[in-house]
């Protein structure tokens, strides 16, 4: 997990305190770990954030959202949660009920509804992870039994991280966690994104998830809403447009005032600035992401 030291805040011009900066905790999906932030961790801490990538354990939607509700109860003040891939789906329930938790950022990522799942999403908006991903049987403790899910190795790159040199994405294919098919089976039964403030950032590349998809909820959810030409894994391949797009929901987070929602979930073009390296994801929702804190996104019109 990532952690950056917290900075004391600056005097407010009338002289009291200035609102304190939310605590930025990162998300990430399926087969990947919490180092598939690191560029975007970076980059908020340079900003003066405390940053906190917990690791998500990748059993199943319910359990998830339950152990990173416990590491959101454990943090004091105010809180910006982002999720990539299936980490999307985690903190849309992990955040309900949470009144610290003041805005959501959601990076090529799931977001369901109330009754949908990861695989009712994929049914409607199909990519081509739908056969890229293989099933093993494991055995845990206790007699639990179950079936995990894993990108098949020769479809690292061409589905998950096309955007990274190829080598690259087959390392991550080497590394990968693999996440069990109850992840995205369970249906959600919150939806926090009805309630919170939420960003959203379209890769117009994903192959992993259907850029339609990631379209289609931004709008529902009324999120702000950015587009940027780069595969699945734009947060660790884009480190800068992510981290710009978390800053600018920690920055609305910050205000006194709650910022209002997008009302037509409108896109924008970012254009990318820095070298793509990556990450890998999974079945029907995979994750990481990064994005740089500190410079404003450089758009252009679609």
């Amino acid at each position: 997990m990532a952690l950056c030291t917290a900075v004391s805040a600056p005097a407010a011009a009338d002289g009291g305190a200035a609102p304190a900066k939310p605590t930025i905790v990162l998300v990430h999906g399926a087969f990947a770990d919490a180092s598939s932030w690191n560029g975007v961790a970076e980059r908020l801490e340079r900003r003066g954030y405390t940053v906190i990538a917990p690791a998500n354990p990748l059993r199943g939607l319910y359990s998830d959202s339950t152990y990173i509700a416990s590491v959101l109860d454990s943090i004091k003040g105010p809180i910006v949660l982002a999720g990539h891939s299936y980490g999307g789906a985690v903190i849309s329930t992990a955040a309900a009920g949470n009144p610290r938790v003041k805005s959501l950022v959601y990076v090529a990522a799931q977001v369901p509804d109330v009754g949908e799942s990861g695989m009712s999403l994929s049914a409607r908006f199909p990519s081509e992870l739908g056969t890229a991903t293989r099933t093993v049987p494991y055995r845990a403790g206790g007699g639990v039994s179950g079936t995990d899910i894993y990108v098949k190795r020769d479809k690292v790159y061409p589905v998950f991280a096309a955007c990274l040199p190829e080598h690259q994405a087959n390392l991550l294919g080497v590394t990968q966690r693999p996440a069990a098919t109850t992840a995205f089976s369970e249906k959600a039964r919150v939806a926090a994104w009805k309630t919170i403030p939420s960003w959203a950032l379209v890769s117009r590349q994903d192959k992993t998830i259907n850029p339609d998809q990631e379209r289609f909820e931004a709008k529902r959810a009324h999120s702000h809403t950015v587009e940027i030409n780069s595969c699945h894994v734009s947060l660790i391949a884009d480190p800068e447009a992510v981290s710009d797009l978390v800053l600018q929901a920690a920055t609305a987070g910050e205000s006194t005032r709650r910022p209002a929602l997008a009302g037509t979930g409108a896109t924008h073009d970012t254009r990318s600035e820095t070298a793509f390296t990556g990450i890998a994801v999974a079945s029907v929702v995979a994750g990481a992401g990064a994005v740089l804190a500190g410079r404003r996104l450089r758009r252009r019109a679609d």
